[in-house]
């Protein structure tokens, strides 16, 4: 994160304790990484990584892509080799949910009624997917989401050519899926609520460009779009809209955003706010609990909010671990993103909530669009121009923000702004 850690003599000395033990609870990208750093910054007591899910480790990203297109096997997908965490002397407890924490006593119930005790504790329960009401006919069979192993496999087992699919959501999972699923031969129909698909994390430049090269691939895109309910008796058949028409649909995938798992830490007693509250060096309203990852909220710009990304889930991973051996470092997000649609690769560096302005930079290789506040770079979205994504990620790392008209001369080398 570019900040140099180093600890104070006590905390070499507390982290050497071989009779501690630190529990992670969530075995996704942000738990796998807090459970590797504190064994590579020198813990030496117990570490036990907790995984709701009956399989090791992996990478989500790839659900809804090469994992969909049968590009990748089950192995492919792990973050780690299998043989790591023993190597590691990590005690990975796969489908082991936990039903509490006791946080009076530092010990959590897992649902086989055992319990665990700990002295340091790490929550990262991650999100789960936001699913239509029962009474809209979010219940029906064919009904599905997409957000882990299970998810995808069940998706999978219905992608046939020629079938017919909506998706109600145009976000970028909404988005990734009709890529896969119209390149798989099917006829795929993108059901967006709001004026614009991405309206609620991109501009309207990277929304209509995204549009235009779905639309060209046969994919139909509906904005504006009331969505009246399902049908179906006990399957669904159909999509019914406001306006009383109805759209055939042999599945439907739900892809409306996703809400932090927060039951544990609420019923535990610790602060919740859109997330598992968490304070500038991660640690939650309770004794010795940290928390990292998509669950986890933390000040930003004038609100509390969370940051659902891979890079955010490694970096605050990294950083809650180093904080739960006794370093004492303030977390400052630094968001990155990325979004494969066909053959085009979109890269979002920094954050453009509160932009005023959208500058365009068009090149032979691609093109970026530029958010500004007043004068102030705030974000880049680069399409198929990884380039700008570089020059603009290291600026805003940098806090530089280069003048709009600079940027988007197409003459201008990006990389002479690193160095001046």
């Amino acid at each position: 994160m570019g900040v140099a850690l180093v600890p104070a003599p006590e905390a070499r000395i507390w982290r050497m304790q071989t009779s501690l033990h630190a529990v992670v609870v969530g075995a996704g990208q942000a738990g796998c990484v807090i459970a590797a750093t504190l064994r590579t910054e020198g813990f030496a007591g117990r570490i036990t990584l907790l995984g709701a899910e009956a399989l090791a480790p992996y990478q989500r990203p790839p659900l809804s892509k090469s994992f969909l297109l049968g590009g990748l096997d089950t192995d492919a997908l792990l973050l780690r080799p299998k043989h790591f965490f023993s190597d590691q002397a990590i005690d990975l407890r796969l489908a082991s949910p936990v039903a509490g924490i006791d946080v009076a006593r530092a010990r959590l119930q897992l649902n086989d009624g055992a319990w665990l005790g700990y002295d340091l504790l790490a929550l990262a329960t991650g999100a789960a997917p936001r699913r239509l009401p029962e009474q809209l006919g979010g219940a029906l069979e064919g009904v599905l989401t997409l957000r882990d192993f299970a998810d995808a496999q069940r998706l999978g087992a219905e992608l046939e050519p020629g079938r017919s699919m909506v998706i109600v959501g145009g976000g970028y999972i909404g988005l990734e899926v009709a890529a896969t699923c119209v390149s798989r031969g099917m006829s795929v129909t993108v059901l967006e609520a709001a004026p614009r698909i991405l309206q609620r994390v991109a501009c309207a430049q990277t929304s209509e460009f995204m549009r235009q090269i779905h639309t060209a691939r046969g994919v139909t895109i509906q904005e504006g779009c009331d969505l009246a309910g399902l049908v179906g008796d006990r399957r669904v058949r159909a999509v019914k809209l406001g306006d009383g028409r109805e759209l055939p649909a042999d599945f439907v995938v739900v892809a409306i955003g996703v809400v932090p798992n927060t039951t544990l830490a609420a019923n535990a007693g610790l602060a919740t706010d859109n997330g598992i509250a968490v304070d500038a060096e991660l640690r939650s309203s309770a004794e010795n609990i940290w928390s990292a990852g998509d669950c986890a909220a933390f000040e930003f710009r004038g609100r509390r909010q969370r940051i659902e990304s891979v890079g955010n889930a490694i970096d605050m991973g990294e950083l809650a671990a180093r904080n739960m051996l006794g370093r004492g470092v303030a977390y400052v997000p630094r968001p990155w993103f990325w979004s494969d649609q066909y053959d085009c690769r979109l890269q979002i560096a920094g954050h453009s909530q509160g932009y005023e302005t959208v500058h365009v930079r068009e090149t032979g290789a691609g093109r970026s669009h530029w958010y500004y506040r007043g004068d102030e770079l705030l974000a880049v979205d680069a399409i198929n121009d990884s380039r700008a994504y570089v020059a603009a990620k290291r600026l805003l790392e940098m806090g530089r923000s280069p003048s709009p008209r600079i940027v988007t001369d197409p003459a201008t080398d990006l990389k002479v702004l690193l160095r001046a």
